[in-house]
């Protein structure tokens, strides 16, 4: 089975908000009062979704704040996974009493 990547949510971001709407990130930013670059960078996928952004743009996009950190919350534990698998796979579960 193949594996995808996780999405990030700069993904989401980028695909299913900013470019169908036809949409700046300087727009997205002065619209929800933050730096530019916090949007550039969130939508070029270089940096993490806070709780501030996600409120932000949940606001702005009329969604709600758990939509995006649900999305950044999968891509943390996804990213997570892959990058310890291999420890994982050495750790035994503990038994239960009874």
């Amino acid at each position: 089975m193949i594996k995808l990547p996780p999405v990030h949510p700069g993904e989401v971001l980028r695909e299913e908000f900013l470019r169908p709407l036809d949409l700046s990130a300087g727009a997205v930013a002065r619209a929800i009062g933050v730096p530019r670059t916090r949007i550039e960078r969130l939508a070029s996928e270089q940096v993490d979704l806070t709780p501030d952004t996600a409120l932000r743009l949940a606001r702005f996009f009329e969604t709600s704040p758990e939509f995006w950190m649900g999305i950044q919350s999968r891509y943390a534990l996804e990213s997570a996974s892959d990058a310890i698998s291999d420890d994982l796979d050495k750790i035994e579960p503990v038994k239960k009493a009874g």
